[in-house]
């Protein structure tokens, strides 16, 4: 059965706009990471996926090179659009989309949804003729009276959100995710971050098994319920859910793409040949101590990888990560302990921000 915002979206009318109407797409003027100087009044947006395309902050460097706010970043590598929020400066291969029209914070959100439903298209097509593929295309837009509808858009998305933070809040509730309060030994692990000893530690010395993935063509993939991951930070890699008897490698385990892209799985799963698979099946180590081989690990590969220097796990045994040491040991408890005071920051942050926005959406459905 159709949810009630399904429809809801079924009941109204829709009109086709090209895109070429609704935005202008340019080419952004380049800049080093090198001769940057940081700081955190502008971004540094690349073509990667990670992190909304921001590779470092900057601070003030010339005037001709900045990008407004309100606007979009297109990385051509990947085909991703994110929404800049503040002035940005761009690296190689990055286009600039303005709107042409005037958006409200929440047509933001639903415009940013459609423009990267583009994706697939503009893979399909060389970069020199990104541009001419975005202008032409189009999309399906609410309408009143033959404009746009901005004000159904608005209360569509804030009860789309509001029906995921109930969802979002219900499972904190049921996780215990609501508590966020620090341990005593959590608050010492933060306050002495900068004492800690550090050393490099291969791969090959913490996972002893390293794999690829096996290639499975998207024609070959049979629908089932095991995901199935390639290359690339969408949906954390997950292209679909098969059922194909394909290698099946087991949960607790890491990811990480030709890219260097990097996920932890907490889930059996199946790779893509795009794809090499890091566990050790003679130790266990705990979930909080294999999510800090992850951010260590995507630190260590960070900017060293891309479709002209491809990774495969077999080159990867010898690359090393930092290790927090302690009596010139590993200290596997360290780990444990700062995760778990991160995790809780971090939660403590969505809690908050669920309870407010909550509040918000609701006021902005009662207008209604």
């Amino acid at each position: 059965m159709d949810s009630p915002l399904n429809q809801e979206l079924q009941k109204i009318e829709w009109g086709e706009f090209k895109l070429g109407d609704l935005f202008d797409i340019q080419n952004t003027n380049s800049f080093n990471a090198d001769v940057l100087v940081p700081g955190n009044e502008y971004d540094y947006v690349t073509r990667t996926s990670i992190n909304q395309g921001v590779l470092e902050e900057t601070g003030f460097v010339n005037l001709e090179n900045i990008n407004p706010a309100g606007t979009w970043s297109l990385g051509l590598l990947q085909m991703d659009f994110f929404y800049r929020r503040k002035p940005w400066y761009a690296g190689q291969f990055v286009r600039k989309i303005t709107p042409k029209i005037k958006l409200t914070e929440k047509s933001v959100l639903f415009f940013t949804v459609l423009l990267n439903k583009l994706k697939k298209r503009l893979l399909s097509v060389l970069v020199r003729d990104v541009d001419h593929m975005f202008l032409t295309s189009v999309i399906s837009l609410p309408i009143r009276n033959n404009n746009i509808d901005f004000s159904f858009i608005d209360r569509f998305i804030a009860k789309l959100e509001a029906e995921r933070l109930t969802e979002l809040e219900a499972y904190l509730l049921v996780t215990g995710f609501k508590d966020y309060e620090l341990t005593d030994e959590e608050q010492v692990v933060l306050k002495n971050y900068n004492n800690v000893k550090w050393i490099d530690v291969t791969y090959k010395s913490i996972f002893n098994r390293i794999v690829q993935g096996r290639r499975l063509k998207k024609e070959d993939q049979i629908p089932g319920n095991i995901p199935f991951v390639m290359s690339g930070t969408t949906n954390t890699g997950v292209v679909n859910f098969i059922s194909n008897p394909v290698a099946s490698f087991p949960k607790n385990s890491i990811t990480v793409d030709i890219f260097g892209n990097v996920f932890y799985r907490n889930y059996d799963f199946g790779a893509g040949d795009d794809t090499g698979v890091y566990w050790n099946d003679a130790k266990e180590y705990s979930k909080e101590q294999m999510i800090f081989f992850a951010a260590s690990m995507k630190r260590s590969l960070l900017n060293k990888f891309s479709y002209g220097k491809k990774l495969r796990s077999s080159e990867s045994y010898d690359i090393p990560m930092m290790l927090p040491i302690k009596n010139e040991s590993i200290d596997f408890n360290y780990m444990n302990i700062l995760v778990s005071a991160i995790q809780k920051l971090i939660i403590k942050d969505v809690v908050l921000y669920a309870d407010k926005r909550i509040k918000a959406t609701k006021e902005v459905i009662n207008k209604e």
